[in-house]
């Protein structure tokens, strides 16, 4: 019977947990045991006891077969994984490759939820996308909080004052839902993208598109990198455009290189003071010239957060959906309850970044 292993997250300020009870008792029914490190779900208000009541026991996750973690493993954790097993989660293959070389060093099997390929059948696999809703919702929530304006419309004896206006720059998965949620608070949002095809996206959740005249749609619904040219212009257009904002939210990625600067320390300066910049691209260098990643600083009176890790102010929810997608990727590679991956299968190909000591 196959033993699927939940450790403890270590990594600083991380609350979330790979798998919540609810799933324990899906895996439990699929004939799988489950046993889960004393703990692991403390910062998701998850006790011992509803991982035993669920049918998991508590002990050492590490011997597992199957091992399940939201962070990539650290040196001393992955030299605890057994020869021979699998691990599955957020591994930062392009970002850290010194984590799958010491996963093949160690003859482990290891799949990395981000790469994932992003199409219909694995949309329930897709972890990205599940996180990037988390950070796409707090982010309104903290530009709100840092904002010295009110959301919405708001009408008093004293007099009426305007709803804030909101740009989100960058309109994937997180970009949608900063609209979405700056739109249910009240404010004017507005979204851009350099891929044109989204702008329907944006109208659908009620807010209004940018249109700067630049097309780069890439692979894989990512944004491929700007030209020389198309980069200046964007700049130019998008200076000038900031400024008339109060709120600017920025979630542009390129996949495995720095993060596009969006937001110039001139756009920053031309905004009124009291304006909030928040950057969900800082582990990645920033969409803005002045984020200093994990941190909230004042520039020219505009408050500029880069905070790295949304999803785990906001554990519950995030563990749940992120085990939702672990559990629909161990359904993918576990066949009458024991391991039988089929690498041939488009999925599982594409997210293995390690094969029993092989990359």
């Amino acid at each position: 019977m196959t033993l699927i292993g939940v450790p403890r997250e270590t990594a600083d300020g991380e609350r979330r947990v790979a798998l919540v009870p609810k799933i324990v008792e899906r895996l439990r029914a699929l004939g799988l045991e489950v046993v889960v490190e004393s703990g692991a779900g403390d910062g998701a208000m998850i006790t011992d006891q509803d991982y035993e009541l669920a049918g998991a026991t508590i002990g050492d996750p590490w011997p597992a077969d199957v091992v399940v973690k939201v962070n990539p493993p650290t040196a001393d954790e992955t030299s605890l994984l057994k020869p021979g097993s699998v691990l599955i989660g957020f591994l930062a293959p392009r970002s850290q490759p010194d984590v799958v070389e010491r996963l093949r060093l160690a003859n482990v099997t290891a799949f990395a939820v981000e790469a994932i390929p992003r199409i219909s059948r694995a949309q329930v696999m897709d972890a990205l996308s599940s996180q990037a809703n988390v950070a796409g919702y707090k982010s309104v929530l903290l530009a709100a909080s840092e904002s010295t304006r009110f959301f919405p419309m708001m009408t008093t004896a004293a007099g009426t004052v305007k709803p804030a206006t909101l740009l989100v720059l960058g309109v994937g998965v997180a970009g949608l839902q900063a609209l979405a949620t700056a739109k249910r608070l009240g404010a004017k949002p507005t979204g851009y993208d350099v891929r044109p095809e989204v702008a329907d996206q944006v109208r659908s959740v009620g807010a209004q598109w940018l249109d700067l005249g630049i097309d780069a749609a890439g692979e894989g619904g990512y944004a491929r990198e700007l030209t020389d040219a198309e980069r200046a212009q964007q700049q130019t257009a998008l200076e000038q455009a900031i400024t008339k904002f109060d709120i600017v939210i920025t979630t542009a990625l390129v996949p495995g290189r720095p993060a596009p600067r969006l937001v110039t320390a001139a756009a920053v300066e031309g905004m009124k003071p009291g304006s909030v910049v928040i950057d969900l691209a800082g582990e990645t260098g920033g969409n803005c010239e002045l984020t200093e990643p994990g941190q909230t600083v004042v520039r020219h009176g505009v408050t500029i957060a880069s905070p790295l890790n949304l999803p785990a102010t906001m554990p519950e929810h995030a563990s749940e959906l992120y085990a939702k997608n672990v559990t629909a990727l161990l359904e993918l590679l576990i066949t009458d309850g024991a391991l039988a991956p089929d690498f041939d299968d488009e999925v599982v190909a594409a997210s293995c970044v390690t094969r029993e000591g092989v990359n």
